[in-house]
């Protein structure tokens, strides 16, 4: 069965083929050019990878990301319609799934919800499923440092168990499908189809804390 990492890259470069590169995006002041730069120095230019986390290395990741922006634009959705390449860490077995799953999740999204006139899309149980799965490894990480509990209920499957990724004296509770879920882990708040409830103190913590990715 194919990954749904690998379905969420060829659907994703399917879309930046169709809108161009001029297009907007939920990243910020990025244009689809941007986003195809970015996704393409992630897998293929390694050296680049300490400064998404490290300040002092971030001016070097910023000036590879903009030189390949300069790049046309149908060679850059190629590549990342491809892949990484062989010496790529992103070509060792499994990487693909552990990193990938919700990083081309997520950005398809960025393109799709950043027009007018979107709607969730239908997504196949087993999807929801794999998104569900990422999302328990994925927001332990996230919600670090959130002074209060944490409980995400997803209500395709109602009789599931909630995840709990954080505790507290208060808790705010985050319902949605797993998709919208990951979407608001993500920072994506205006844009993710969610239902906060829960003790106001925590809400307002929630509110504060800075999720975007």
């Amino acid at each position: 069965m194919t990954s749904l990492a690998r379905t969420e890259r060829a659907a994703l470069a399917d879309l930046l083929d169709t809108v161009g590169p001029d297009a907007p995006t939920l990243c910020g002041d990025w244009t689809t050019n941007d986003l195809a730069a970015h996704l393409v120095v992630r897998e293929r230019r390694p050296d680049t990878t300490p400064g998404i986390a490290i300040s002092a290395f971030a001016g070097w990741t910023a000036s590879v990301q903009d030189s390949y922006a300069e790049r046309p634009y149908a060679e850059l959705v190629e590549l990342v319609r491809t892949g990484p390449g062989r010496l790529s860490p992103f070509s060792l077995p499994g990487a693909d799934t552990f990193f990938n799953t919700t990083e081309y999740a997520v950005h398809h999204e960025d393109v799709r919800r950043a027009s007018p006139g979107w709607e969730p899309r239908d997504l196949p149980p087993r999807v929801q499923d794999t998104l569900w799965k990422a999302l328990a490894g994925r927001a332990p990480i996230a919600f670090r440092g959130l002074a209060c509990g944490v409980e995400l209920h997803r209500t395709d499957k109602p009789k599931a168990e909630p995840l709990v990724p954080a505790t507290g004296d208060a808790t705010v509770t985050i319902s949605g499908e797993p998709m919208e879920l990951l979407l608001r882990l993500f920072g994506r708040r205006d844009h993710a189809r969610v239902e906060i409830g829960g003790d106001p103190t925590a809400i307002a913590l929630l509110d504060a804390f800075d999720l975007a990715v």
